[in-house]
């Protein structure tokens, strides 16, 4: 009998590079897929939902759970600080399904270190000009906050070489077809494979912690 080990798909982009309504759209249209519901200390934007689209908590409260060793990776991004816990790493494993993480660059690095069995994809949009416009449109942060967020993209799409995957997101159904392109191809990998038989169980790769 066949069975197959569950991975992290690690998505990231720029701010604004539309890796969240990609992420979200994927689970909806694939079985035993799950979303990390990453920690922040960044005030919800409007109709984002704690515990749904973040778990929305204190500095004060981030840091404790930072000093208790919560975090598989954190970041501080934009002057916030964003963080994925072992807790939702440890309960996709063993629900034995695929957990997205949509995370920035810093904390794509540190997952890969750690989870070898994770998958990195990295979105950006056609160009610069698009995604300022991106930030424009949804009204959320001020001009000179813009700015710093185009700057910082400049920086993020340099290091795009440490990822397993690049998806263009100029068309939104386009790119989203591309990333269930990748998880079907990441499903399907040998090396994802488990063998069980009367004689036991063979593993050809684990998740460690």
């Amino acid at each position: 009998m066949l069975n197959r080990e569950s991975f992290f798909l690690v998505v990231s982009a720029p701010s604004g590079g539309g890796k969240t309504s990609l992420c979200k759209r994927l689970i909806g249209s694939l079985s035993d897929m799950a979303y990390s519901v990453s920690y922040t200390t960044r005030p919800p934007r409007r109709d984002e939902i704690n515990g749904k689209d973040y778990h929305f908590v204190s500095q004060e409260s981030f840091c404790a759970m930072k000093r208790k060793g919560a975090f598989a990776e954190w970041a501080l991004v934009h002057g916030n600080y964003y963080g994925t816990s072992f807790k939702s790493l440890r309960g996709a494993i063993k629900k034995k399904k695929d957990l997205v993480l949509d995370i920035d660059v810093q904390g794509a690095k540190k997952i890969k270190k750690k989870f070898k069995n994770s998958v990195l994809v990295f979105v950006t949009p056609v160009s610069l000009q698009e995604l300022e416009k991106r930030l424009m449109k949804r009204k959320a942060d001020s001009s000179e906050e813009i700015r710093k967020r185009l700057k910082a993209a400049l920086k993020e799409i340099k290091g795009f070489p440490l990822y397993d995957y690049l998806v263009i997101n100029e068309d939104f159904s386009s790119a989203l077809s591309e990333l269930k392109a990748i998880v079907t191809a990441e499903r399907a990998k040998i090396s994802r494979i488990k063998v069980k038989s009367r004689g036991g169980k063979f593993n050809f790769r684990k998740f460690t912690f």
